[in-house]
């Protein structure tokens, strides 16, 4: 079975963004785009739910070499 062409690689948390382009670079894929997507969680305030920014996660996506 041959590899997808495209791949997506998540930085997780206690990553780094070098260990997951090292990762990238070992699995034979290229970074051709670089998305970050913001993560929101809900929060109560005054007895109504708002909800906030929380943080980000960084997406790389590859391309097979």
């Amino acid at each position: 079975m041959s590899k997808p062409k495209k791949k997506r690689f998540e930085v997780n948390e206690g990553q780094t963004i070098e260990q997951v382009l090292d990762q990238m670079k070992k699995e034979g894929y290229l970074p051709v785009r670089k998305m970050e997507e913001p993560i929101f969680k809900e929060q109560t305030e005054n007895g109504a739910i708002q909800i906030v920014p929380h943080g980000k996660k960084t997406i790389f996506e590859g391309k097979l070499s």
